[in-house]
């Protein structure tokens, strides 16, 4: 609002370089670009889109950076700019940030990831490979044999994002490391909080709880994968939560 009571302040223009961003996603999700596809040169884009030639500038550098368009060395039709398949890691670095800036309600966060979870356990059940198995073992190995609590954190992180992993889906498991990786400072210094007794107990307890989630996979079993690994994300958020908190920037 501004100084006249009731009078609404008018909406803010978007920058420049936003239109073209807006103008290239637009065509994305419509299925007009395809990834390897060439988009407009420079010159062409600023004229149909009444911008100088400098924003365009401005806003392919931005794609770029995000992995949507990459540069291809060459002339006519093999030069250009073109529409590149967004890296697996680039999805889940932005994922992440967009959870830890956002300010979401830790109890959000949780729930989400809670359902997230129970969806990988179900699916590491009938999907997860020898390998799979093996790379759990070793996170498992890695928090029992953690000298300090955060590499007992780490090895929890690893666990988890090795269970998505193994479930065979990999928006699923994208998505599951990209919150759980935003929940690691939260959760360690959740974990600084605790005495050493309490913080003992509390480790030999997820450790039993890791382990019988590790079982259920191995063993084939969705059904019990997916209500152990709720009932863990639950019960270790119960026990190590503070009052009301929120994500810290």
């Amino acid at each position: 609002m501004d100084g006249q009571a009731g009078v609404p302040d008018p909406p803010v223009a978007p920058r420049a370089y936003e239109t073209v961003v807006a103008w290239v996603e637009e065509r994305i999700l419509d299925g007009r670009l395809h990834v390897g596809d060439q988009v407009p040169a420079e010159r062409e884009l600023s004229a149909r889109l009444g911008v100088s030639r400098s924003v365009v500038r401005e806003a392919v550098r931005s794609l770029e950076a995000q992995g949507v368009l990459t540069p291809s060395v060459g002339a006519g039709r093999a030069g250009g700019t073109r529409v590149s398949a967004l890296p697996s890691g680039a999805l889940t670095r932005l994922l992440r940030l967009h959870v830890a800036l956002a300010h979401f309600p830790l109890d959000e966060v949780v729930e989400v990831r809670t359902a997230l979870e129970r969806l990988s356990a179900r699916l590491a059940a009938t999907h997860a490979t020898a390998e799979d198995l093996e790379r759990l073992r070793t996170h498992l190995e890695e928090m029992r044999t953690a000298t300090d609590r955060e590499g007992f954190n780490d090895g929890d992180t690893a666990f988890h994002v090795a269970l998505a992993r193994a479930a065979g889906n990999g928006l699923a498991a994208d998505t599951t490391e990209a919150i759980r990786e935003a929940l690691r400072r939260p959760l360690m210094e959740l974990f600084s909080r605790l005495e050493e007794g309490p913080y003992v107990d509390l480790v030999a307890d997820l450790m039993r709880e890791h382990e019988a989630i590790y079982d259920a996979v191995a063993s084939g079993d969705p059904a019990a994968a997916e209500e152990l690994v709720e009932a863990h994300v639950r019960t270790a958020w119960r026990r190590l939560q503070g009052p009301a908190a929120t994500m810290a920037p």
